[in-house]
């Protein structure tokens, strides 16, 4: 996003909180998928491959939402919090267009 935009619209820190949301998304649907794939899989050795994978992605997920959590961007034990901040964001979001 160019950084007049951003500075105008108070957006530039959310730019990052967007991009490292989707990613934790992202992560979760390829721990959810190499989860499935282990359980569909009769090969020894393949099998081992989707372990890996999986142990790898769990552990992206941990870094990826811990490091949310410190920026104040991922409320994962607080409900109500992880709520309030969705909706400023959507109001954020609508204010764009």
């Amino acid at each position: 996003m160019n950084p007049i935009v951003e500075n105008l619209t108070g957006t530039a820190a959310m730019t990052d909180q967007v991009v490292t949301a989707d990613l934790l998304v992202s992560i979760k649907t390829g721990v959810r998928t190499y989860a499935i794939a282990l359980t569909e899989t009769t090969s020894p050795d393949v099998r081992a491959v989707l372990r890996r994978h999986l142990d790898d992605a769990i552990h992206a997920h941990e870094q990826v939402s811990n490091y949310m959590m410190e920026k104040g961007w991922y409320h994962a034990h607080d409900v109500s919090k992880q709520i309030q901040l969705d909706m400023q964001n959507a109001n954020t979001a609508l204010g764009l267009q």
